[in-house]
């Protein structure tokens, strides 16, 4: 099997790191110089990564390929490629539906749309897939979780919640940050806030069967820390604007 990525930005880099250290095998790996210093970077760490001249190259030697380009990079320069019927293309691209890859590609490939993410890299996180597709499932099954979905219109609210990694990130650093104002230093407030929400992480994911309200509840003692805490995040409407932003993502993803 021959893995060809159109485009070496975050996720595209993600995936390989999580292909090249898992147990997927593979004959090589060709990858565009679109971003020439990821592009060698990968290169130089594993030796099955090489860069192809051009995305045809990368189209004409490989027989799965990703596009994992920007919704107007992917306009610009995806009608320009002769894609083959035999091939497999796995669109990462956020706003261009399965009916418009078609339309592009002009064969008759077969083409799954997937929303890795950058923890995929260590091989870990749900990659939803659409339409659902054995061989991509078990492929994905390798680099995290694979979660098959059987319409294309619930696939799209999967890209509102990624929408969400920024945010959650920037509730790292805020609170990081806040820890090492008060005398503790930078690289061990974020040691400890990571760890923190790693763990909590871990046990939502443990306890995911279960009703959430339910840990909501449990972590909380009558007039307690935790307490106050929610009660003053549900006030300042800190939820609610996570709802909000939710819709207007998903507005926003509808008229595209």
């Amino acid at each position: 099997m021959r893995l060809g990525f159109i485009g070496t930005g975050k996720i595209a880099s993600s995936v390989i790191t999580g292909v090249c250290t898992s147990k997927i095998s593979f004959q090589k790996i060709l990858i565009s110089r679109r971003n020439k210093n990821i592009a060698q970077k990968l290169k130089k760490r594993f030796r099955k990564v090489n860069i192809a001249k051009t995305n045809q190259e990368i189209v004409d030697k490989c027989n799965w390929i990703f596009l994992a380009v920007t919704p107007e990079v992917g306009e610009k320069i995806l009608s320009k490629l002769k894609f083959r019927s035999n091939q497999k293309i796995i669109s990462f691209i956020s706003t261009i539906n399965s009916a418009q890859l078609k339309k592009i590609v002009k064969k008759k490939a077969k083409i799954i749309r997937a929303l890795p993410l950058p923890p995929i890299s260590l091989r870990k996180g749900p990659v939803p897939i659409f339409p659902p597709n054995k061989e991509v499932k078990i492929f994905f099954n390798h680099l995290g979780t694979a979660v098959e979905i059987p319409n294309e219109k619930l696939f799209s609210n999967f890209w509102c919640m990624t929408a969400m990694m920024a945010p959650f990130y920037e509730i790292l650093e805020t609170l990081s940050k806040w820890l090492s104002n008060k005398g503790l230093k930078k690289i061990e407030a974020q040691k400890y806030i990571t760890s923190l929400f790693f763990a909590m992480s871990e046990d939502a994911v443990v306890n995911s069967k279960k009703d959430l309200k339910v840990l909501v509840k449990n972590s909380q003692t009558p007039e307690g820390l935790n307490e106050q805490a929610l009660n003053e995040l549900r006030k300042l409407g800190f939820y609610k604007s996570l709802n909000k932003t939710a819709n207007s993502v998903q507005k926003r993803l509808k008229k595209i």
